[in-house]
């Protein structure tokens, strides 16, 4: 890869790292589902009347849609409400990438490699310190919950190696149609009328960068341009870059808004971080 090609890759992480305190500055002005539907909203329009439908059953697009964007992306909004820290969430929800090797084996009875399966231990250890952790020092649910949506997010990762070679921006902008509706009937269910009506007329300009951010940088520019760097290098040669997103994360917590984690909670961080290392090794020996 040339440089200008190894810079956007590190941009990109950079850019999905941040995107966390942004999460974590949005949901502090709009409720969370709600924010999530609006996210959705504008990911898909005005794009679905420019870019053509993705050539895939839509049984899988639908499939998609729910799992990543209202089950995934709605956990993790909610979890951030809740308080789980914007950081240490960027660290745990990597570990969909276990789950993902997990439900492989269980549903297309793939068999993974020795590296994989120690990855997958490590990764388990590290998820068992920060929940002791938090189980007697702090909230447990918003870490549940973030489990939950990396586990989401491992269904969606299945649905989109069933679609075969598709366009992932088309994929992406079209899947996103489905999450807008059911997130506002649920944002509408848990955070009432009263409250989406007041996040609404009292929207300020912070929200509103949050809100561009979310869809405009995070998603658009972000996501294109990663989807770009696989079609031009394949997957094993940009895949390795994510490992830069929890650490982007962490870094852009501590210093744009002073979020600092307990030690417990960075020894398992530092071990989530050191498995998705050893997982990516074992997926580029077997490609």
């Amino acid at each position: 890869m040339p440089i200008r090609h190894i810079l956007l890759a590190v941009l990109v992480t950079a850019i999905w790292g941040i995107n966390f305190v942004v999460i974590k500055i949005g949901v502090g002005e709009i409720p969370p589902l709600l924010l999530a539907s609006i996210r959705f909203s504008l990911t898909a329009l005005p794009f679905v009347f420019f870019i053509p439908a993705p050539k895939c059953s839509w049984k899988i697009v639908v499939g998609f849609g729910l799992a990543l964007g209202v089950v995934k992306f709605g956990l993790i909004f909610t979890s951030v409400s809740l308080g789980m820290p914007a950081g240490l969430t960027s660290v745990v929800l990597q570990v969909q990438a276990f789950f993902t090797v997990f439900l492989a084996v269980i549903l297309l009875k793939e068999r993974p490699k020795t590296l994989q399966m120690i990855a997958g231990a490590i990764a388990v250890l590290g998820m068992i310190i920060i929940a002791s952790y938090r189980s007697t020092s702090a909230d447990l649910l918003p870490f549940v919950l973030v489990i939950l949506a990396a586990m989401a997010w491992a269904v969606a990762n299945l649905l989109t190696a069933h679609a075969g070679k598709v366009n992932m921006l088309s994929f992406l902008v079209w899947s996103s149609l489905v999450s807008p509706i059911p997130l506002f009937i649920l944002s509408l269910t848990f955070e009432g009328w009263g409250n989406i009506q007041t996040a609404m007329t009292s929207l300020t300009l912070t929200g509103i960068g949050a809100i561009a951010f979310l869809v405009y940088v995070s998603t658009t520019l972000a996501f294109g341009s990663w989807s770009w760097l696989i079609s031009k290098y394949s997957a094993s040669i940009v895949a390795p870059f994510s490992l830069l997103v929890p650490v982007f994360g962490l870094a852009s917590a501590y210093y744009l808004i002073g979020e600092t984690i307990a030690l417990p909670e960075a020894i398992g961080s530092a071990l989530l971080v050191l498995a998705l290392g050893v997982n990516t090794f074992a997926i580029r020996r077997k490609t």
